[in-house]
């Protein structure tokens, strides 16, 4: 009963003020079942470059608009895993390498160019477990390795040159967060990057000037 409680409470509902003109986006997602994704990739002797990537992901809103913009978002994850798995043996590349590796339970996006853009935010993540597991080995690259890899309980991004942007953002998150990246690298000619990254909550609101 308190889960259907709270998934109700999450029914997205906007206010008698929403105008005529313009985008009016009401966005309700409710994810209850396990999301994982799994990428195993044995490469050898490529000519050129290689790039792999994986992603599970709960919920996700991307928005863009040119118009005068209300948006009322509601994310909302109770599951069991949202887990994604990136497994990579490359040999013998002449080119570079990239691996990304992404867990995310909800994520939100907002780019719009009007006169105003109103978004009312709200993210929770009761996963068991964002989680983020990469594996790399490189060996013998021409070119330069990068691998990213991160777990994200809930990403908000917001930007405009909007002269009114009001935002109201909540993001609640009760999981484990974990990012575990396993690197094995040698004989790179180029440049080498490596990153394991866990985050419970980002924001990240742009206002452009409207001079």
């Amino acid at each position: 009963m308190g889960t259907a409680i709270a998934i109700l409470s999450l029914t997205p509902s906007f206010a008698a003020d929403s105008t005529d003109s313009g985008s009016a986006i009401l966005n309700g997602q409710v994810n209850m079942s396990n999301v994982t994704s799994t990428v195993t990739a044995t490469i050898d002797r490529i000519g050129g470059s290689v790039d792999v990537q994986s992603a599970a992901i709960g919920n996700m809103l991307d928005i863009t608009t040119m118009n005068d913009t209300r948006v009322n978002s509601n994310q909302y994850v109770q599951a069991g895993e949202i887990g994604s798995y990136a497994g990579v043996a490359a040999t013998n590349v002449r080119g570079d390498v990239s691996v990304s590796n992404q867990a995310v339970c909800n994520a939100a996006s907002v780019s719009t160019d009007p006169a105003i853009t109103a978004v009312t935010n709200l993210q929770q993540c009761n996963a068991d477990d964002p989680s983020a597991v990469a594996y790399v080995d490189a060996i013998n690259i021409g070119g330069s390795v990068s691998i990213a890899n991160s777990a994200i309980g809930n990403s908000f991004e917001a930007d405009t040159n909007a002269a009114n942007m009001p935002i109201n953002n909540t993001q609640v998150n009760t999981s484990p967060t974990v990012a575990t990246t396993t690197a094995n690298i040698k004989n790179v000619a180029g440049s080498v990057s490596v990153s394991a990254s866990a985050i419970g909550n980002t924001a990240q609101v742009v206002h452009y000037s409207t001079d």
